[in-house]
């Protein structure tokens, strides 16, 4: 019996391996697919160029596009673009999730239902009164700040925080509070040690949204040089890529450059998702 539960176990381990590495190679096979498609000198749409030929290969599509647009402008716009949404997302995720979670105040309840209420408002909802009143009240059309104000607030991460701040102990804050440190050294000094991982979560979760968007910073950027890769990738795509001589392979090396630093970040914090030492700030 314990032979026969061995085997069934080993044949139970065999087979969720196979299952889980086939499931890794269909996600990982488009990412793939892009990068060798994007270093293709003629483009082969069929399956068999997953697997091209060496001597079909080539840097010449980057060239191609870096030419037409400029890569690293467009990296350097989407850098700011994600950046400032990113730091005011964590900024007042962080005020706001530690107030809704820790705090006592009249109206928390209906403040909380409010931040859960605009999850089910979409943003194409909201998109003209917000062009009207960023691009014609305050004339931040074609600025950085522009396109990064209607997304500094996210109500995802302060409902993220909120729920990762409920976890920490009360003991912790409790004896702080008797020792004499106030709500703003509380939060600085004993609950942002502690959700350093859902700090990182957040700030990868955000990251996606922002780096890719597309209609907000093409809505309120007409100048070229300040507008982020994913926008100027539209731009070629509509303008300019009939002209190229590989439209194929110039439009996949843009589709790179974009995806590199979100997969590469990706892949630099991912054991943050699953790390945590709550429970360490707590003995006995």
């Amino acid at each position: 019996m314990k032979l026969s539960g061995d085997g069934t176990s080993r044949a139970q381990t065999v087979l969720r391996t196979v299952v889980l590495a086939a499931g890794a190679i269909a996600f990982l096979f488009p990412f793939y697919y892009m990068i060798i498609g994007s270093l293709q000198a003629e483009p082969d749409p069929t399956p068999t160029g997953a697997f091209p030929d060496p001597s079909n290969l080539t840097l010449d599509n980057y060239a191609d596009i870096n030419s037409r647009i400029d890569l690293l402008q467009g990296l350097v716009n989407s850098g700011i673009f994600t950046g400032g949404v990113i730091g005011c997302t964590v900024v007042f995720g962080v005020l706001a999730g530690y107030a809704l979670a820790v705090l006592q105040w009249r109206g928390r309840g209906l403040t909380f239902a409010l931040a859960l209420l605009v999850q089910v408002v979409p943003f194409q909802l909201l998109m003209i009164p917000l062009y009207v009143l960023i691009a014609r009240d305050y004339g931040l059309a074609d600025t950085h700040l522009g396109m990064i104000l209607p997304f500094a607030i996210n109500s995802t991460a302060v409902i993220v925080f909120r729920q990762y701040f409920l976890q920490l102990p009360r003991d912790l804050f409790d004896a702080a509070r008797v020792d004499g440190a106030g709500e703003l050294r509380l939060l600085r000094s004993v609950a942002l040690p502690l959700v350093r991982p859902v700090l990182v979560t957040v700030v990868l979760i955000t990251f996606i949204g922002p780096w890719n968007e597309f209609l907000w910073p093409f809505l309120i950027t007409k100048d070229a040089s300040k507008q982020p890769l994913a926008v100027s990738l539209a731009n070629y795509i509509s303008n300019v890529a009939a002209t190229a001589a590989n439209p194929f392979g110039a439009v996949l090396a843009g589709a790179v450059v974009l995806a590199a630093p979100a997969v590469g970040l990706f892949i630099v914090f991912q054991r943050y998702f699953t790390s945590s030492n709550i429970g360490s700030g707590v003995k006995g």
